[in-house]
This record gives structure tokens, C-alpha cells and sequence, in this order.
């Protein structure tokens, strides 16, 4: 009796809440799935619950996205649990320390990191509804994290374009202009940067500031809501190979688990899907494998449609994939989540306290050395991760050395750098700073290399003893005093900071030089590039040194006081192998040709790493433009560039840079530059694979592709430290290659480059493409007639996190003239 008055009293409270609630189509005034919901509304619905039912849903903001959007997530679940949220979330997170007694599951579902999957954000309104109403149930063991829209500017960027070009009522024709966004799609973010990819690296704004919402929380299962292309059937955990070997077995399972749960509603509904295929759980800085390496079940489920579905599209086998149809089965995997994790609350919180107890990596410190800005910097990111780390304290360290590839040993001192394992986040250590992740399948969605230490330019070893260190001290402090009776003040160059400070300074009307030689001075000894900043150069600005001494404090920047500019060895600052600095006007272009990522890369270079203001000229107009306003041109890397440089065009270029011009080609616009119409570049050759000739079993056959690929691998180059786009740099370079592109070396002004070592010291190279590394340029210069071309075969500043390529970028800039 006592069990049916509960049943009773569950389906009356489950009618109640269904009577109070308001649902999406309630609420928006329109049936969800009839149009697409823009950020505001959304932002609004989410409001109106958290107020209709304020005892089971809090709504907290946690930013705002770059052009100002809100960004924010709720959380689910009863009125009690919601009550002591902060008391749960404590209690979960001493699972870290192996202390908690938790008896609740925390879900995070995540939609919308893309913004033209747009079905994410309108699933997640109809599945908090159904979670405080019809499946309320679920909450009594579970607090679920709803956040509905990770990239709300690129969502909106793509509601706005399809409301604008869409048909009325919309065309199923995949033809029809509704099913074809332009050149920038709704995808990325503010500046073109696909959010998926920066869960490690931290980059952009909303990255960073979801991520200290999910350090507080640490969920047990973490879903990342996607879209891919319109005839695909749904996708699901269990995820394909290669799958980290940090990841553990329960986590295998679990996976597992959970799609079987999902196949049981896909089953009876008849809907189509697949699982273990495409979507793999390595590269380290997805939605998926972030959480994953952070003790979550990451999964990443992917609907058919993305930004080509609009409201309705015909698919190739002729049926129409709808708006409601996309929306139906996100609903029903979240719910399904949910349903798994309230199902499964003692084995999660088990399994979780498992992950955090000390592993047995081969591995356990890892010791850095290297450039302090660089240091610095890494440190930065550390700290966004919860990482701990500390000095080295004396002594010596023996282990795997990252730039010999073989064992040795380094001193350690007050500016070394020790992160081990031994720690809250040890596996994410690990992960992060391993030397060459071992890979189980080649066959990758993403880059197979990415370890810290090369990606920061910074001398490491990788020690199997636990190492002890002291407190790393942050220096950052610039000049507190200058002697303003001196004849010029000098700094080093060699990182990123150096490169912030000068662009400051240029813009500040500062004028500087930079020595083409190195030189000595007062006994102290200067390398090429050092900067050199004259009171000559600067007496029409009347505080001079007081502008100077703040900009070195803003940088942290110290700087030297010389009494004469006639010095000991080297050339002195008269000579005219100390140039000035021009304070150029730089464009960059966009649009088709260039890929939106690699547009956006450049773009977020210059207005958030750098501080240098560019002009942005469209190739559907710079035909028209007139580039003698312009010092320098950035060619980013993209498809197509021969419809836009057509004979006539690259004649232009040409004597745009004979006359003075410095044009900055990076990646595939190269392509379009070389040959005999074009610059000196010429593509590589490479010799024919005798297996073209050879049947090949079908079934093989992207085993065979594999062969002529490079997955994100980092190859050792070696630099000439001589020339001006290589100051700050060493004899050797650790550069990430993302491709089988290769050009031979410049007949002048090959500055980084490989020889016959052409085996990756990190990640997956196919042996033929290795083949065509051999005598290869990375970098370098071709002077021509008064002006330049900077060739970048590789990419510096691939999606943001390659620390140490940064400063080829700024030489190019800068130092080559």
C-alpha cells in the first residue's frame, strides 16, 4: 500500500510540474523546431525556469563571449539537492583525496561549442524541461550541469545568416542558397576559432572561462553536443581508436554502457547510428577527451545536419532530415545520459576516487629549463589547469632528454621548472607533457603531438624518479628606475613579451633599433636582435623615459642603461648594422581563399597576443585596394588562392614587393606564389611510390592514404640563428607539421629547415610522406628587388598554443626589412 501511495504521489508531483512549467514552444511562442532560436531567447527561457522553479533550478553566469553574449549554465535537480549544491559539490571533490562519501552523480552536458550545429542549443531546452517534469526522477541521486550554448556569437552568426537567406516555408533542396553558408560560417567563435579544439590550450575567452567552472566540479560523465554532415546516421560512445592509454578501463566501459542504453531508444524509434567509428579519444583538447583525462566518461555525440540542414534537407537517400527530427535525438541521448549516470551513482563515484589515486606513470617529474618569458608563460597555463608545479632546488637529473632523444641530465637551479605526476591533476600531466604519446591506431581524427616542452621552446627531461623542488618564484617586474642622463637603453629579444613591448612601443611613437650583429657592452654580452632604444632617436617626446620606464613596468620588461653607444666588440649604434624599426602598416587578407581558421589565427594574433593594429582586406575587393599603403601583406594559409592570384594579380604582388612590399605567405597560399609566374619557391618533387602501380585490397586503402600523411607531428628543423627571422631562436627549431606539403630550400635565406633526418620526434609521419621531408624548407626569406617574401611552410601559430613559433611570426614582422 505504502508503494502505490508513493507511485501516486510521484505521478501527481511529475503532473503538477508539467502543469507550472511552461515548455520551450510555451514559452517561445512558437513550436520548437519550426524556427531557429536565437542566443536572447534562449538566455530567456533558462531565466523563466530558474525563476518558475527556483528551488530546482539554479542559473549562474560565468562570462561573457568576445562580442558580449552571455554565457552561463544551470543546474538541475531537486529541491533538496539544489538546496546543498555547494555542500555536493565539496563532497564530490574530496573523491580527488580519496575522502568523499558522495552518494550523487554530477552530469554535465555541454551543447553548442559550435555554433552552426545548431540543433544543441534547442535540444537542451526541451531536455530541461523533460528533466523537471516527465523524468524528474532522475534528479533525486543526480545534479546535472546544463551549459546550452558554449559559442553563442557563432551560434547567432549562423541564426541571423539562415533567417536571412531562407526560404519561406524553407526548401528541402540541398541547392537552395539556406543549405550554403558563406566564407565565414557560423562554426567558430568571435575570431575563428573552433572552441572544440581549445579545451587544453585555453586560448580564447570562453575557453577559459568555462573552465573554471568545470575545475570547480570535476563532473563524473561530461557529453559535448555536435553536428556532422547531413547524410550521416547518429553518432555515439563507444568512441573509435586510438584511444589514450591513460584512460581507463571503467571508462571503456562505461562508454559502452551508455550506448547500449541509447541503441535501446534508437532501436525502438528506428533511427539510425554508429558507434566506434571516426570519433577517436586522444588528441588531448576536445570536449570529449579533456573531461576524459580529468577522471569524466567524455563523449562526444554527433547528429547529422550541421550548418547545410537549416529547418529541413533531402538526404541522398531521398528521405527529409528535419529541424524536429535533429532536435529528437539529442533529446533523447541526453536524457539517456542522465538516466545511465542516476542508474549508476555508487559505481561512478568509485570508479572516480580510482582515477585520482597515484598512478604508476614511467614518468613522474618532468624538469624544464629554458627562456624565462617562455617559462612564465607556461606557467600561466598551468594555473588555468590547477596544475601544480615548483623550482628546482640544486642538483643534478638524470632521464629522457626531449632535445637528444635519448637519456642524460640536467642541472636543476631556482629557474628550472619541475611538474610531476604526483598530483591532483597527474594524469593530465602526463598527458600534456609526455614526450610522444603512444598511439594504438594511426588512423587519428586530429594532430598526434602536441607535448609542452617543444610547444614552449623549453629544454626538458623526463625523469622515472619522483623530483622535489621549492617554490617557483614569478619574476615579472619591469625597470622601476632609468637613468635619464643615459645615451640608449637596451633589452633582450627573445619571446613573445619582447615582441608586446615593442609593438607598445611603436605605437607610442617610440622609435627603436635592433642590432644586426651581437655586441658587447660594460663587459655584458648582447645577442642579434637586441633592441636598442636612443634618446637620440626619441628627443621631440618630451617624456621619453617616463613613457619608457612604464611600458617596461605594463611588459615587465627590464631594460639597460648605456652610457655610449661605442661598444667594446660588435658594431656600434651608428653603424648600419643597427637598423631602425619601422612602425609598419600591416593588411592581412581575407575571405575565400583563405581558410576561416587560419584567417582567425592571425586575426586573434595580432589583436590579443601581439597588441598591433592590422587592416582586414576582403579578396572579393583587393583587387581594388591599393597596396602601396601598406608595408606588409599576410597571405593566411586556404584552398583556391589561383582564381584570385591569376597572372595579372601576381604581377601586381610582384612589383608591390620589388618595390619595397614584404609579403607573408603561409601554408598553402605558398602554393599559389611558386613557379615560374610566381616567386622563387618551388615545390618539392617527389620521387613516384612504386605502390601506385600495385592492386590494393579495398578495404586497405585508407590504411595505404595513411602512408603519405602527417597527423600533427613534431620534426626536429634546424635554424639558421644568423638571419633576421630567426633572432631569439637557437640552432635547432621543434616544429609542428600538420601536413605532407614541402618545398626545396631557397636558393638564399632557407632559415629553418630539415636534412636527411626526417623521422618525427613526436607523432604519426606516414613513411612516404617522411620521404618528402628530406632537404625541405620550413622557413625562410627571398629578397626581392627592394622588398621580401617570408615563406611559413609550417604554421606558428596554429591554433594558438604553439608558444614557441610565436616569435618567427613577429621577426617577420619586425626584424626582416
Amino acid at each position: 500500500m505504502r508503494q502505490t501511495l508513493s507511485v501516486i504521489a510521484l505521478v501527481f508531483t511529475i503532473f503538477l510540474n508539467a502543469q507550472e512549467l511552461k515548455s520551450p514552444s510555451e514559452f517561445l511562442g512558437y513550436e520548437l523546431g519550426s524556427r531557429f532560436t536565437r542566443h536572447h531567447q534562449v538566455v530567456d527561457y533558462y531565466e523563466y525556469l530558474s525563476q518558475a522553479a527556483a528551488d530546482r533550478v539554479k542559473l549562474e553566469e560565468y562570462g561573457k563571449s568576445n562580442e558580449g553574449r552571455r554565457l552561463m549554465i544551470a543546474y538541475v535537480s531537486t529541491s533538496q539537492n539544489i538546496n546543498d549544491l555547494e555542500s555536493i559539490r565539496e563532497e564530490h571533490l574530496k573523491s580527488t583525496s580519496g575522502e568523499s562519501n558522495s552518494t550523487k552523480a554530477i552530469v554535465w552536458l555541454s551543447y553548442n561549442v559550435h555554433g552552426n550545429e545548431s540543433v544543441s542549443t534547442e535540444a537542451s531546452m526541451q531536455t530541461i524541461y523533460e528533466l523537471l517534469t516527465n523524468k524528474s526522477s532522475y534528479l533525486e541521486n543526480t545534479v546535472v550541469i546544463i551549459d546550452p550554448c558554449i559559442n553563442p556569437d557563432g551560434r547567432d552568426r549562423y541564426v541571423n545568416w539562415y533567417n536571412q537567406y531562407k526560404n519561406s516555408p524553407y526548401n528541402v533542396d540541398p541547392n537552395s542558397k539556406e543549405h550554403h553558408e558563406g566564407w565565414w560560417s557560423g562554426r567558430s567563435n568571435h575570431y575563428m576559432f573552433d572552441l572544440n579544439r581549445d579545451w587544453a590550450w585555453l586560448t580564447q575567452l570562453e575557453s577559459r572561462q568555462r573552465l573554471k567552472k568545470f575545475n570547480k566540479w570535476l563532473p563524473h560523465v561530461h557529453v559535448d553536443f555536435h553536428e556532422q554532415g547531413v547524410d550521416n546516421p547518429y553518432y555515439f560512445a563507444p568512441a573509435a581508436e586510438p584511444f589514450h592509454e591513460v584512460i581507463t578501463d571503467f571508462q571503456r566501459d562505461f562508454q559502452e554502457t551508455i550506448g547500449k542504453n541509447h541503441a535501446r531508444y534508437f532501436d525502438a524509434n528506428g533511427w539510425f547510428y554508429f558507434t566506434k567509428e571516426v570519433f577517436d579519444l586522444f588528441y588531448p583538447s576536445y570536449g570529449d577527451t579533456y573531461p576524459t583525462y580529468n577522471g569524466s566518461i567524455g563523449m562526444t555525440y554527433e547528429q547529422g545536419g550541421s550548418g547545410r540542414a537549416g529547418l529541413g534537407i533531402k538526404m541522398k537517400i531521398g528521405d527529409t532530415l528535419t529541424l524536429n527530427d535533429r532536435i529528437a535525438h539529442h533529446h533523447t541521448t541526453g536524457l539517456s545520459t542522465v538516466e545511465v549516470a542516476a542508474n549508476n551513482v555508487e559505481k561512478l563515484n568509485e570508479e572516480f576516487k580510482k582515477f585520482y589515486r597515484n598512478k604508476n606513470y614511467k614518468y613522474k617529474s618532468y624538469v624544464l629549463n629554458g627562456e624565462a618569458d617562455n617559462m612564465l608563460a607556461l606557467t600561466s597555463l598551468l594555473d588555468k589547469h590547477q596544475i601544480k608545479y615548483s623550482s628546482g632546488t640544486g642538483g643534478t637529473v638524470k632521464g629522457y632528454n626531449y632535445q637528444t632523444g635519448r637519456n642524460g641530465s640536467a642541472r636543476t637551479g631556482d629557474n628550472s621548472l619541475i611538474v610531476s605526476t604526483n598530483q591532483t591533476k597527474g594524469t593530465l600531466v602526463k598527458v600534456l607533457f609526455e614526450p610522444n604519446a603512444k598511439l594504438s591506431d594511426s588512423l587519428t581524427y586530429d594532430i598526434t603531438a602536441w607535448s609542452l616542452p617543444f610547444a614552449y621552446g623549453l629544454n626538458a627531461i623526463a625523469s622515472e624518479s619522483l623530483v622535489s623542488g621549492g617554490e617557483f618564484q614569478k619574476t615579472t617586474s619591469g625597470q622601476s628606475n632609468l637613468d635619464p642622463n643615459a645615451y640608449a637603453y637596451l633589452g633582450d629579444w627573445n619571446s613573445m613579451t619582447d615582441a608586446r613591448f615593442l609593438a607598445d612601443l611603436l605605437q607610442k611613437g617610440i622609435r627603436v633599433r635592433f642590432a644586426k650583429k651581437p655586441f658587447t657592452l660594460d663587459g655584458k654580452k648582447y645577442a642579434r636582435g637586441s633592441l636598442i632604444i636612443t634618446k637620440g632617436d626619441n628627443q621631440n617626446i618630451t617624456d621619453f623615459v617616463q613613457q619608457l620606464m612604464t611600458t617596461s613596468r605594463e611588459h615587465g620588461k627590464p631594460l639597460t642603461a648605456a652610457a655610449t653607444g661605442f661598444v667594446e666588440s660588435g658594431k656600434d649604434f651608428g653603424s648600419s648594422w643597427v637598423q631602425m624599426i619601422p612602425k609598419a602598416k600591416i593588411a592581412v587578407l581575407s575571405g575565400d581563399p583563405t581558410s576561416t581558421l587560419r584567417f582567425g589565427e592571425i586575426w586573434h594574433f595580432f589583436e590579443r597576443q601581439l597588441r598591433y593594429p592590422i587592416s582586414v582586406l576582403d579578396a572579393s575587393y583587393i583587387k581594388e585596394v591599393d597596396l602601396s599603403a601598406y608595408d606588409i601583406l599576410v597571405l593566411p594559409g586556404g584552398w583556391g588562392y589561383s582564381e584570385l592570384l591569376d597572372e595579372d594579380y601576381l604581377e601586381q604582388l610582384k612589383d608591390w614587393v620589388a618595390n619595397g612590399g614584404k609579403l607573408i605567405a603561409m601554408g598553402r597560399a605558398i602554393k599559389s606564389i611558386d613557379g615560374e609566374k610566381g616567386f622563387g619557391i618551388t615545390e618539392k618533387e617527389s620521387a613516384k611510390d612504386s605502390s601506385e602501380t600495385k592492386v590494393k585490397q579495398y578495404d586497405k586503402t585508407p590504411r595505404e592514404q595513411i602512408k603519405d600523411a602527417i597527423t600533427g607531428a613534431i620534426f626536429k628543423t634546424k635554424v639558421d640563428s644568423t638571419h633576421p627571422l630567426a633572432y631569439g631562436y637557437g640552432n635547432n627549431y621543434y616544429s609542428l607539421k600538420l601536413g605532407n606539403q614541402s618545398f626545396d630550400y631557397l636558393k638564399d635565406g632557407t632559415v629553418a629547415y630539415i636534412e636527411n633526418d626526417t623521422s618525427p620526434v613526436a607523432g604519426f609521419a606516414g613513411s612516404e610522406a617522411q620521404k618528402k621531408m628530406e632537404k625541405t624548407l620550413v622557413f625562410g626569406v627571398e629578397e626581392y628587388g627592394q622588398g621580401q617574401v617570408v615563406y611559413m611552410v609550417d604554421n606558428p601559430l596554429f591554433r594558438g598554443f604553439w608558444e614557441n613559433g610565436k616569435l618567427f611570426f613577429a621577426n617577420a614582422l619586425f626584424m626582416v626589412n
